[in-house]
């Protein structure tokens, strides 16, 4: 083997290319059982970012079962999840175009189920007994105030929908118990997100199919999050609340509600999406469920009798969307050095086989970057999270002396979590001779409820001070070059990167995907399940108004001094593009290089394989042009305005 050249940070050249970010690449999002057969969600950005459902058959073929342009996507909350429901071969699946919802038997071309109107449906659950779905509905007619959700029933031969549960701003994970005569499902309302507090409710299903009065179950008299309700096959009812802290598993039998298991690890994360499902049965006696401690995932089998948590060695660090039957388990999973994958695990033998890979991209390990978990003090006395990832590239050493670049990322949420999972994007960055710092600012999830609310009432402040405080901590181990710091983030990251540019004076560039620079913009433009989202993360709107603006870097251009790229959906709903544009013109007029490139067809979050290899692309250019390092590959340029 040669000896690697020297050579500049941001100079090196890398295999793992914009090219192959999207030519190779799907999004896998949520995976079922039905039977023998395995289903997943793909989302490809070679067909504009649409979402298929492929079926794999117990000889191990696979194939597309939603014809284009079938789109399997619902909009609810706008994050949507909780677009598909497989049973006995039957699909049933939201349409993202005409947001319908439809009925796909084997054989058949889909089949609209509802007419056109203004409605939207996640999470649904047959009702074998009465020939029906349930699921949320969220109405979107332009007479109401804000769209209405709502707990329906669908008949599966007419079409028709007859309300099941309402009166509350939100709903989400309807179960029915095995004998089909209880439902249990999670409610909410303003101001509250859904991991600020939530009610557990249970009712009986009467003869005519109405719901009789609701018990409720957990969350009436605390404040806890309640999410991920399921019933056993013994017909008790399981759930997990963070009434202690930390999200761990409950059991509700016969009146009674009792932990099942006490650790500090979270056994769920924030409803920011429907479907998610992080443990199921194998039996009445025993679940496997996975949890994250330390900012990583694990499976472990839980014994309900004896209440011994047994893990399950595997070499990932990222899991969801598990499920459960006949002995076997599927999963959605992923690690540093291994791409998410659907994953099939034998509960009897142990045997694990992967069903898909997102890329079928081979990187040599030497070109691959492993993460570091650092934990560093910040503000406050306190102590924030985060991954690091050092440059890393088999054919190239920088000059000796020389400090790398550093991209600090700021996750969205802003209540998520960064895990130490398989991604070419980032690797892109660090084989080109990039450090890279994965920030878990307080408020993340993943570390206890008190440490994700150590955001409330601080968001503009304690995001800002972590990911100051956490590149402070690679320059002072020689980890990074304190003259070439970048941030970057999308949506509420974004936000937290305008913010830290404008108020604090550590870092010298930085990268905005849809965020916001206007509070008060987002607090009154956004869609329903985040309008309120603000109240407990920046206060009252309009009563706290001078605290909006205080932390709005659109008022606040005349502060930030540094050049900043910005990158934007046209259809936004979530952030919209006015939120990029106010920033860009400001920054414009005070003579700041900036760079703004919007994407038609685009929400929020980039899905297309165009739109995502010239954003990644053009962000390097930016930075390349900033810090003044050529590029090895040659990349469509971007227009810099007042770049001298």
């Amino acid at each position: 083997m040669t000896a690697p050249h020297v050579a500049p940070y941001g100079t090196w050249k890398s295999p793992i290319d914009s090219n192959a970010i999207v030519t190779d690449a799907i999004r896998l999002s949520a995976i079922a059982l039905d039977g023998n057969d395995i289903y997943w969600l793909e989302g490809r950005p070679t067909e504009r970012g649409r979402s298929v459902l492929v079926r794999r058959t117990p000889d191990g073929e696979t194939s597309d079962v939603t014809p284009p342009p079938f789109n399997v996507r619902t909009r609810v909350h706008e994050y949507g999840g909780g677009a598909f429901l497989v049973a006995d071969g039957t699909i049933y699946f939201a349409n993202f175009d005409d947001q319908r919802l439809y009925r796909h038997a084997p054989g058949t071309e889909p089949q609209a189920l509802v007419p056109e109107h203004a409605c939207r449906f996640a999470e649904l659950v047959l009702d074998r007994t009465r020939d029906r779905l349930i699921c949320v509905c969220e109405d979107h007619n332009p007479s109401n105030t804000e769209p209405i959700n709502s707990l329906v029933a669908i008949d599966l031969a007419t079409g028709a929908i007859a309300p099941l549960a309402t009166g509350c701003d939100f709903y989400a994970s309807p179960c029915l118990s095995p004998d089909g005569t209880r439902l249990a499902w999670i409610e909410w309302n303003h101001p509250a997100m859904p991991w600020d507090a939530t009610r557990l409710q249970v009712a009986k299903i009467e003869d005519n199919g109405s719901l009789g009065p609701a018990t409720c179950v957990a969350g009436s008299d605390e404040r806890a999050a309640v999410c991920h309700p399921k019933w056993s096959p013994d017909g008790s009812l399981f759930f997990v609340s963070d009434r202690s802290n930390w999200w761990n598993l409950y059991r509700y039998t016969d009146g009674r509600t009792e932990l099942l298991y006490e650790l500090d690890a979270e056994f769920a994360y924030p409803h920011w999406v429907f479907g998610l499902s992080l443990y199921d049965f194998i039996s009445a006696e025993q679940l496997l469920c996975t949890y994250t401690q330390n900012g990583k995932w694990h499976l472990a089998r839980l014994n309900l009798l004896t209440r011994h948590l047994l893990r399950v060695d595997l070499p990932y660090t990222d899991l969801g969307s598990l499920h459960v039957a006949n002995d076997r388990a599927v999963f959605i999973a992923g690690a540093p050095d291994m791409p998410t994958a659907a994953v099939l695990l034998n509960l009897g033998t142990g045997e694990r086989s992967t069903l898909k890979q997102a890329t079928s991209l081979v990187i040599d390990p030497g070109y691959l970057s492993v993460p570091e978990a650092i934990a560093f003090p910040t503000t406050d006395g306190e102590t924030a999270h985060a991954w690091y990832y050092p440059p890393s590239n088999r054919d190239f050493t920088a000059p000796a002396g020389e400090r790398p670049p550093l991209l600090v990322n700021s996750h969205g949420g802003p209540t998520a979590a960064t895990a130490p999972t398989f991604s070419l994007k980032l690797q892109y960055w660090t084989s080109r001779g990039f450090a890279v710092l994965d920030v878990n600012y307080r408020g993340s999830t993943g570390y206890g409820r008190a440490y994700r609310e150590r955001l409330q009432g601080r968001w503009g402040i304690v995001d800002l001070d972590d990911c100051a405080a956490g590149a402070d901590s690679l320059v002072e181990r020689g980890l990074a070059d304190p003259n070439r710091l970048a941030i970057a983030g999308g949506s509420a990251g974004g936000y937290t990167t305008l913010a830290v540019l404008t108020f604090r004076d550590t870092f010298k560039a930085g990268c905005s995907r849809y965020g916001v620079s206007d509070l008060a913009i987002l607090a009154t433009e956004t869609h329903k399940f985040e309008s309120r989202y603000l109240d407990g993360l920046v206060g009252r709107y309009p009563e706290d108004k001078d605290i909006y603006t205080a932390r709005s870097p659109l008022f606040h251009a005349d502060r930030l001094s540094c050049p900043v790229i910005f990158f934007q959906g046209l259809e936004d709903k979530v952030v919209p593009p006015n939120q990029a544009e106010l920033m860009v013109a400001a920054l414009r007029d005070r003579g700041i290089p900036v760079a703004y490139i919007a994407f038609a067809g685009e929400q929020h979050g980039f899905r297309r394989a165009e739109t995502i290899k010239r954003a990644i692309d053009g962000e390097f250019y930016f930075y390349s042009r900033i810090f003044g390092f050529e590029p090895a590959d040659e990349i469509e340029p971007v227009e810099i305005l007042n770049l001298g």
